[in-house]
C-alpha cells in the first residue's frame, strides 16, 4: 500500500498550507509501513502544489527517514532525459534506495501549456526512445557518445512506466520494468492493459545480475472514516468538484447546477472515473481495496485523494495505514 499526493490546495488556502500539510503526511508516512509516497507533475493547476516533484522529493526525503518516495510521475516529454537522470541522480546519492522514478508521456497540462514549457507535440512521439536514454543514463551506459549523467551515473534508480492505456501496458513489457496503472481516474482499460503487460512481459537483465518480473502498482480513490454519512458526503462533494473542473473552460457553475448534472453526460463521465472509489467506514474500504487488487491483478495498490476536506484524507491515511513489524527496517 502506497500513496499518491498531489498537494491539493483548497479554497482559500495557501500553497504553503497546503506543502506543510504534505509534510505532515509525509512525516506520518514514515512511521507506518506504507511502502512509497509519489508526486505527479501537474503544471498550470491553482489547486495542484506538486508540479516540481523533485523538489517536494528533496523536501520531504529530509523530514522523513524510511518511506521509498518519488515521482508518479515525471512527464518525461516535458525534459531532457539527461536533466531528469542528473536530478533524480543528485536525490538517489543524497538519499540512497529511498528514491523511485515513474515515468509518464502525458504533457501533464493544457496546449498552452505544452506551448510555455517550450516543448511540441513530437516530444510525447519521443516518449519510448527518451526512456531509454534516462535508463542509459542511469546505468552509467549513456547511449549517447560523450555525455554521463553526474549526479545520475550508476544510481540505477528504480523506473516505472505510468500509463492509462495500452500504450504504456506495451513499453513497460517490453523494457521489462514495473508498470503503474491509473485506475484512480481512468480505469476504463485497466483490466485489459493489465493482462497484455503481463502476457507481454519480458524479464531484463538487472544491474545486481537478477532478472525482473512482472510488478503493477494499481491507483485507486478512497474515502475511510468510521462516520458513514460523512463519507459519502465527501464523495458527493468529490463527484461535485469534478463536474465543475470538467465544465469549468465553458463557464463556471455552481455547487447547486453541478448536483443538478449527476444524472447527466458529464456526470456518467465522473461516475465513470471513479468506479473503483472505495468509499465508508475503515473495514468496509479495507475489503473493498482487497477485491480491488484481486480485481486488478495488482501487486500495490497506490490511494490517492478524494475527500475535498483534508482533515478526512489524513484520517483516510491513518485508518488505511499497514502497521509496520518488529522486522520493518528502522
Amino acid at each position: 500500500m502506497s500513496i499518491l499526493d498531489l498537494a491539493h490546495v483548497g479554497p482559500d488556502e495557501t500553497v504553503r498550507a497546503s506543502l506543510a500539510h504534505s509534510t505532515r503526511l509525509a512525516e506520518f508516512a514514515d512511521t507506518t509501513a506504507y511502502r512509497r509516497i509519489w508526486y505527479a507533475e501537474h503544471h498550470n493547476m491553482a489547486a495542484i502544489a506538486s508540479a516540481a516533484p523533485a523538489v517536494l522529493i528533496a523536501h520531504m526525503a529530509a523530514h522523513t527517514s524510511r518511506i521509498r518516495l518519488g515521482a508518479g510521475g515525471v512527464m518525461l516529454p516535458n525534459h531532457s532525459p539527461l536533466t531528469i537522470a542528473e536530478q533524480y541522480g543528485t536525490l538517489a546519492e543524497l538519499h540512497p534506495g529511498r528514491i523511485d522514478l515513474g515515468l509518464g508521456r502525458a504533457p501533464g497540462g493544457d496546449q498552452a501549456t505544452f506551448a510555455a514549457l517550450r516543448r511540441t507535440h513530437q516530444a510525447a512521439d519521443d516518449f519510448p526512445r527518451d526512456v531509454l536514454e534516462l535508463q542509459g543514463y542511469l546505468r552509467d551506459a549513456s547511449r549517447v557518445p560523450g555525455v554521463r549523467a553526474t549526479p545520475g551515473a550508476g544510481t540505477n534508480i528504480d523506473l516505472y512506466i505510468l500509463g492509462s492505456s495500452l500504450f504504456g501496458a506495451q513499453l513497460a513489457a517490453a523494457l521489462g520494468l514495473p508498470y503503474a496503472f491509473a485506475s484512480h481516474f481512468a480505469p476504463h482499460a485497466l483490466g485489459e492493459a493489465v493482462a497484455l503487460y503481463r502476457n507481454e512481459f519480458q524479464p531484463a537483465p538487472l544491474p545486481s545480475g537478477r532478472q525482473s518480473s512482472p510488478y503493477v502498482i494499481a491507483g485507486v480513490t478512497a474515502i475511510a472514516i468510521a462516520d458513514a454519512e460523512l463519507a459519502a458526503d465527501q464523495f458527493n462533494a468529490a463527484k461535485r468538484q469534478r463536474i465543475k473542473h470538467l465544465l469549468a473552460h465553458h463557464r463556471p457553475i455552481t455547487d447547486d447546477e453541478a448536483d443538478l448534472l449527476f444524472d447527466s453526460p458529464v456526470g456518467h463521465q465522473v461516475s465513470e472515473m471513479m468506479r473503483y472509489a472505495a468509499i465508508g467506514t475503515p473495514d468496509e474500504v479495507k475489503v473493498k481495496l482487497n477485491a480491488f487488487a484481486g480485481h486488478a491483478d495488482a501487486d500495490e495498490l497506490v490511494v490517492a485523494s478524494l475527500a475535498p476536506d483534508r482533515d478526512v484524507w489524513f484520517d483516510t491515511l491513518v485508518n488505511l495505514a499497514p502497521a509496520r513489524s518488529s522486522s520493518d527496517p528502522a
